[in-house]
């Protein structure tokens, strides 16, 4: 995956601090859809430099699909899986709405905070790992 980032500053003599806007699935055409409150907020990383990008620079970034595709499918369709896995299971079990409400729920929280969990294990890996390519 390519993305356009911009050198904050040198981190040593491989490695830059880059600055990734994050994209939404809105496009942040707020004039369109009376605003949502969220602006266009950027990402800060650490960057192989190859290429000895100095700060200032709007460069092009690439990280690794596979990684990025995991984390797209842990956030969004691990707690969607398990909402509908859990009412299912209950409705299964029993006629009672509430318990599969219920059920659903927790499978949702669960997976949640499975993907908070990643996401913390993955920073203290230090990350998604970009890689500098070439000047924008």
């Amino acid at each position: 995956m390519t993305q356009i980032a911009t050198v904050e500053q040198i981190l040593d003599s491989g490695h830059a601090e880059i600055s990734v806007p994050r994209k939404s699935a809105c496009g942040h055409d707020c004039e369109e859809c009376a605003g949502c409150g969220v602006t266009g907020a950027a990402v800060h990383a650490k960057a192989l430099n190859p290429i000895g990008a100095l700060p200032g620079q709007k460069v092009v970034v690439e990280s690794s699909t596979k990684k990025m595709l995991r984390i797209v499918a842990l956030v969004y369709l691990i707690p969607v899986a398990l909402f509908f896995l859990g009412y299912l299971a209950a409705m299964a079990v029993t006629a009672s709405v509430a318990v599969q409400y219920t059920a659903a729920a927790a499978g949702f929280i669960l997976g949640i905070l499975g993907a908070i969990s990643y996401d913390r294990r993955l920073r203290a890996r230090g990350g998604l790992s970009f890689t500098i390519v070439r000047l924008f």
